[in-house]
């Protein structure tokens, strides 16, 4: 087992890599990141990046074509999603 006091490796929070889309366009982790003693906080951070904030865009509206939630609600929330990204993006201009 690795030491919970390693440093994360180079591939922690990146969504293809921690994530990718697999043979039937589904997105699973590999069996190699599970074992990781990352694995918890490299999924988050992947999800809350500009690309995993993009995946969870399309999820909202997923929903919203298959009559999930109402116009409102898919405005609201890719609303916030959006607001995210921004936040994200400015941070890392402003470095």
């Amino acid at each position: 087992m690795v030491d919970q006091r390693t440093d994360p490796l180079k591939c922690f929070g990146l969504l293809d890599t921690v994530f990718p889309i697999g043979e039937e366009g589904i997105r699973t982790s590999p069996p190699e990141c599970m074992k990781c003693p990352h694995v918890k906080s490299c999924l988050q951070a992947a999800m809350h990046s500009p690309e995993g904030l993009n995946l969870q865009e399309e999820k909202v509206d997923r929903a919203y074509e298959y009559g999930l939630i109402g116009k409102v609600e898919r405005w609201s929330k890719k609303k916030l999603i959006r607001q995210q990204i921004d936040a994200i993006t400015s941070k890392k201009k402003s470095k």
